[in-house]
C-alpha cells in the first residue's frame, strides 16, 4: 500500500482555514497536483499535493497535530 511522507517538519492541516471542509477525505479520488493538506512550517503554508492519480484509503495523522520529516500522513491505491 503506497504512502504518502511529510516533504517536511512542521503542523498538518487537512483544510484551508478553521472551520472549512478538508481537501481530501477516505474514499476520495485524487489526481496529480491536487492539494491533499497543508503542512505549516516557520509561519509558511506548504501545500501537499498528490504526486499521482490514486484513492486514500486513510489519513494516518490527526488534524494540527506535529509531523516530522517523512512521516506517514495518508495510504492511498494507486489508479
Amino acid at each position: 500500500m503506497p504512502i504518502i511522507k511529510a516533504p517536511i517538519v512542521g503542523t498538518f492541516y487537512e483544510s484551508p482555514s478553521p472551520g472549512s471542509p478538508p481537501f481530501v477525505k477516505v474514499g476520495d479520488t485524487v489526481q496529480t497536483g491536487q492539494v491533499l493538506c497543508i503542512i505549516e512550517s516557520m509561519k509558511l503554508m506548504n501545500e501537499i499535493e498528490a504526486e499521482a492519480p490514486g484513492v486514500i484509503l486513510s489519513k494516518l495523522v490527526p488534524n494540527g497535530k506535529p509531523v516530522e520529516y517523512g512521516e506517514a500522513l495518508f495510504t492511498y491505491r494507486p489508479l
